[in-house]
This record gives C-alpha cells, structure tokens and sequence, in this order.
C-alpha cells in the first residue's frame, strides 16, 4: 500500500509541475500577442485617459512577474478576473459553461465506453474475420475525419435531409433532462465516432496480444469456450492499458469538443473559448486554458493511477 501511496504522490507532484510549467506558457502566450490589450478592448476612438485608466486596472503599468504570480495566486483561489467584455466574473460565466461541456462529455462517455469496450472483445474474438476487417476499416476513417466534418455529416443527414434531431444543441436551465438529450444528441454522437474508434482499436490490440499468452492456450486445450476465454482469462489482464484509453479519451471529451461546441452551437467552454479569443478577452481566454490543462492533467493521472491499480506488477514493483 505504501508504494502504490508513493507512486501516486509522485504522479501528483509531477502533474503540479506540469501545471505549473503550463499556466506560466498560457499568461506569458498572452503578453506576446501582438497590439495593446487597452486599445482592442477600448476601440480605435479611445483617449489617452482612458487607456492609461484600463491599463491601470488591469495591471499593465506592472511588470509581467508581477502580474502572472498575483493572478496565479488568484487562480489558486478560483478567482480569474473579471471579463473585459461584459464586466462579469469570469469564474461565474464559465462555471455554467463548463457544467454544458461536462454534461455533454459524460452524455458521450456513457455510451461510447460500453459500446467500444463491447465492440473490442467482439472484434477480437472474430479476428481476421471480415467482420474484423469492416470494423478496422470504419474505425480507421472515424479516427482519419475531424470532429467538424463528421459533426456537419450528421447534420446533413440527421437534421437537414433526416429531420430527426435539431441541428442547433442550444440548451438551457427550464429544459427538462429528456429535451437536452434530444438537442445534444448530435453533437454526443459526433464525440461517440471518434472515442469509440480509438477504444475499440486499443481493446482489441490488448486482447489479441493476451491471446498468445500460456494460461490463455491452457485454457483453449481444456476445452474452455473461446467468448469464455476472453471475458474470464483475457479481458481482465486487459484492464490497465483500456482503463488507460478511456480515461485520456475521457480527458479528450472534455477538453477536445472546442470544435464540435463550434460546429453545433453548443454553450459550452469551448464556445466560449472561441468567443473570448474572437472579441481578444484575454482573462476569459486565461482561465479556460488553464482549466482545459488542469482537467487533462487530472484525468492521465487518474488513467496512471487505474492502470497501477489494476496491474499487480506496477503494484508491486521490484
């Protein structure tokens, strides 16, 4: 138990640092964006007061340092600012938005791990088959198309020429759970395309290469079923590296949908990323980075910790 502890902590400590390492990119990407931040928000007629006023709020008149650690300590703290748009707080603006891309990417998740895990031991069980080689060939060209193209495929099927599911996944509080399934839908389903392709391919390579193994070829000369032989032998010994796909596919749920939010017009934290960056509101665009990078760093350390729990050679190491 100590070690597991001790890896663990060691996995923490090195996600911090990389945290670190990715917050001071993000604040100092900003300062080197080229113009004045004064003078985009303010417009072309602004006077000297007024910009000499707004840089004072904002802090320019400081040095750089200065300016990163107070606002990573801020940060630390849940405060990122207020928006130089709207004037609003930035983390109530994207507490709500980030709650929509949760709720779409647990929405995806849902369905795209049981059915990639499902397909995986399928497709491995009927190897070299040509059901094998027609999944190989899907999955491929899921994974080959971006998550744009096929989100305008699914519309133009399922919404324009279909009219089964709305082509907008405008959300709100009033709705009920069922509604913003049905307006989601698409865009889940765009997410669903890519994930499962990915989990599917990694599930099957790790049963595959359990196949050959010796307990495994025991088990085929008793006599023992071969669907058998892969949910009570193989599948299990699996574990750590498909826990270790799904959870970065998960960390992609979250932080990769900036394309589809785009795409359907969803009002998640993506969406409001692009927006951010399109008026140059620099604290919303901040502190959506640095969420995007601390929920994947949390999610490969929980993919590090899984596969640990669930591999008895990384649990005891020699």
């Amino acid at each position: 138990m100590g070690d597991i502890l001790s890896i663990i902590a060691k996995r923490l400590g090195l996600g911090l640092i990389t945290l670190l390492v990715i917050s001071i990119i993000i604040f100092f990407a900003v300062e080197l964006l080229p113009g004045d931040i004064a003078q985009a928000v303010l417009g072309q007629g602004a006077t000297e007061d007024n910009l000499a006023a707004l840089r004072a709020e904002l802090g320019l008149d400081r040095a750089a340092p200065v300016r990163y650690f107070e606002w990573l300590g801020n940060a630390v703290t849940g405060d990122f600012g207020n928006s130089l748009v709207s004037k609003t707080s930035v983390a109530e603006a994207i507490g709500t938005r980030f709650a929509n891309t949760l709720f779409l990417a647990t929405y995806a998740a849902v369905i795209a791990v049981p059915v990639a895990i499902f397909l995986g031991v399928l497709v491995a069980l009927f190897r070299n088959s040509v059901f094998d080689r027609v999944a190989n060939v899907v999955t491929l060209t899921s994974i080959s198309s971006p998550e744009f193209f096929l989100g305008y495929i699914l519309i133009l099927f399922l919404a324009v020429k279909g009219g089964m599911f709305p082509a907008i996944a405008k959300i709100d509080d009033g709705m009920t759970l069922i509604d913003k399934l049905d307006r989601t839908f698409l865009p889940a389903l765009t997410m669903v395309l890519v994930v499962v392709a990915h989990m599917m391919r990694m599930t099957r390579a790790s049963i595959i290469n359990l196949l050959a193994s010796p307990y495994v070829e025991m088990a085929r000369l008793k006599g023992v079923p071969a669907w058998k032989v892969i949910v009570k032998h193989t599948l299990p010994n699996a574990w750590a590296p498909v826990i270790n796909v799904v959870a970065l596919n998960l960390a992609y749920l979250i932080t990769g949908v900036v394309l589809v939010e785009v795409v359907f017009v969803y009002p998640g934290i993506g969406q409001l990323l692009v927006d951010a960056v399109t008026k140059r509101d620099f604290p919303v665009v901040q502190a959506c980075c640095l969420i995007f990078a601390a929920t994947f760093i949390l999610l490969n350390l929980a993919a590090d910790v899984g596969s640990i729990l669930t591999n008895p050679r990384l649990r005891h190491p020699k």
